[in-house]
């Protein structure tokens, strides 16, 4: 084990690039006056930005993909670890926190898009907001689109390579399922593409989360058709003299079987002194079309025309991440208003949760520790039942009813607060066991729990403490995970809490 070395791995990235006066532009140590304010500038999760966070001895912000190979090497050299930043949405952190000493890649400066619009393909680089990529396809077509997330300040490095949901999954499936090719590099230095990589890498990175794996600089998307109109709603209905429950527990029978032109989420709030349900949609097509259909399928709602509202499929991101559709520029900004602590729970319902149960949900959120707590509800069927559990990373496929979230905020900043509301959030999580899938007890890798099997693991995982929440990310998959990362990093260079591991000792026949 080597004894890390900032200064000689300051001194190896220097020797290594060929430039040496540009690079000096994008490295930041503790003694450069803006290193805090480069950290923080992406930390969307204020539980990590306390004094107490380990912090990375030496931020990197990448101009050029030729400047990547440099730092993997020296990093290994010198014994440092690296952490990949593209967004900085990481739920635990863990793209800008370690235990030990770190490096972070901060791929901030990596956002260029190239569409084109004959192929209906765009390369994107990895730290390009998903926002920016919706504005970057509209400014070439109308009717183009891409099915990657309902939030737009998350970076697409992470987004896509742990799978990635969006109002589109229910009918071209996830942003990783419609990735066609990528630029990664290994731990050696190498800059590979699909074709270097081999499928088995290629596979992995698309849903098993890239950064066990190396260092994805870009991705190329295939691009997806969108209508000319797509319509748009967004109905709250309280618990009390609104039916809130009784729809919300009907949704669930409803969602997951609809048309796939058809997607209606729902979240779960507490207002004042009521809890509210709102019920939000996008829908690819016109609105008479949808109010017809919804009066079919769910006439409990009561959807009316004055409900919707007609837009294009780029200003349907907007309302659906409950943004005004204009102006479109509000997609290219990077900052997320609001940022709150936050702690995030994930789910897969296989079968509807019966009303009693929601109505437990609903009490829980009147406890003070939930005053800004979430229910996020996101439906899946549809295309999501026709992909093979096994043709990407991610599993969660045909049988899920819907992604539940219960993401828990607080403002609070003492630390005896935050373990109050994690402490609330975990018996949520206890309150939803009998409701959710089992055996595995399914979650989603995007919104990783370090309270899943980590138990406070500080340096090396090994296999059993991974398969602990390797299954629930990864089912099956985790095997085949964990075979190509033994024959691409046996050593388990890129790693963190939750990342996955080699096998020990031997070589993998993938």
């Amino acid at each position: 084990m080597k004894t890390p070395s900032v200064s000689s791995f300051l001194e190896c990235f220097s020797q290594e690039c060929e430039n040496h006066s540009s690079i000096t532009n994008v490295i930041y140590t503790p003694s450069n006056p803006s290193y805090t304010s480069v950290l923080e500038s992406t930390i969307r999760n204020t539980r990590f930005i306390s004094e107490s966070t380990p912090k990375p001895q030496v931020i990197i912000t990448p101009e050029h993909e030729s400047q990547i190979p440099p730092i993997v090497r020296c990093a290994k050299k010198t014994g440092l670890e690296i952490r990949t930043r593209s967004g900085g949405h990481d739920m635990e952190g863990l793209s800008y926190v370690s235990q030990v000493p770190f490096v972070i890649i901060d791929l901030v400066n990596f956002t260029e898009v190239t569409v084109n619009v004959e192929e209906k393909t765009a390369w994107i680089e990895a730290g390009t907001t998903t926002g920016v990529v919706y504005y970057r396809i509209a400014e070439k077509s109308s009717t183009l689109g891409f099915p990657g997330a309902i939030c737009t300040t998350i970076g697409v490095g992470g987004h896509y390579s742990g799978g990635g949901y969006g109002t589109l999954l229910r009918k071209y499936g996830l942003a990783g399922d419609n990735v066609i090719d990528a630029r990664i590099v290994d731990v050696s230095g190498n800059i590979l593409d699909r074709e270097s990589m081999g499928e088995d890498l290629f596979w992995a990175i698309r849903g098993g989360g890239a950064a066990s794996f190396g260092v994805v600089t870009a991705w190329k998307v295939q691009l997806v058709d969108v209508p000319e109109t797509v319509t748009v709603f967004s109905i709250n209905r309280n618990v009390e003299e609104q039916n809130g429950a009784e729809l919300w527990h009907r949704w669930q029978y409803v969602a997951p079987q609809a048309d796939k032109d058809l997607f209606v989420g729902v979240i779960v709030v507490r207002v004042e002194t009521t809890v509210q349900v709102n019920f939000f949609s996008a829908f690819q097509g016109g609105a008479d079309r949808l109010v017809s259909y919804m009066q079919e399928i769910f006439p409990e709602l009561g959807l009316v025309r004055e409900d919707c509202t007609e837009v294009s499929w780029v200003q349907s991101t907007l309302f659906s991440n409950q943004m005004p559709v204009d102006p479109l520029d509000a997609l290219l900004n990077r900052v997320q208003p609001g940022l709150r602590q936050l702690k995030a729970k994930s789910d897969y319902v296989r079968e509807p949760v019966p009303l009693n149960a929601i109505k437990g949900m609903v009490s829980m959120l009147r406890e003070p520790e939930a005053d800004e707590t979430i229910y996020y509800m996101v439906p899946y069927g549809g295309k999501m039942d026709e992909i093979s559990e096994s043709e990407t990373p991610f599993p969660h496929r045909a049988g899920a009813l819907y992604k539940l979230a219960g993401l828990t905020y607080w403002q609070d900043s003492e630390a005896a607060d935050a373990d109050r509301y994690i402490s609330w959030s975990r018996k949520y999580y206890e309150y939803m066991t009998p409701y959710v899938s089992s055996s595995p007890r399914e979650a989603y890798y995007n919104y990783r729990d370090l309270d899943i099997g980590v138990n406070n693991v500080v340096g090396e995982t090994s296999y059993e403490q991974a398969s602990v929440w390797g299954k629930p990310y990864y089912k099956d998959n985790f095997e085949r995970l964990v075979k190509v990362k033994t024959a691409v990093d046996p050593d388990n260079f890129f790693r963190n809490e939750q990342s996955i591991p080699p096998l020990p000792c031997a070589a993998a026949d993938v």
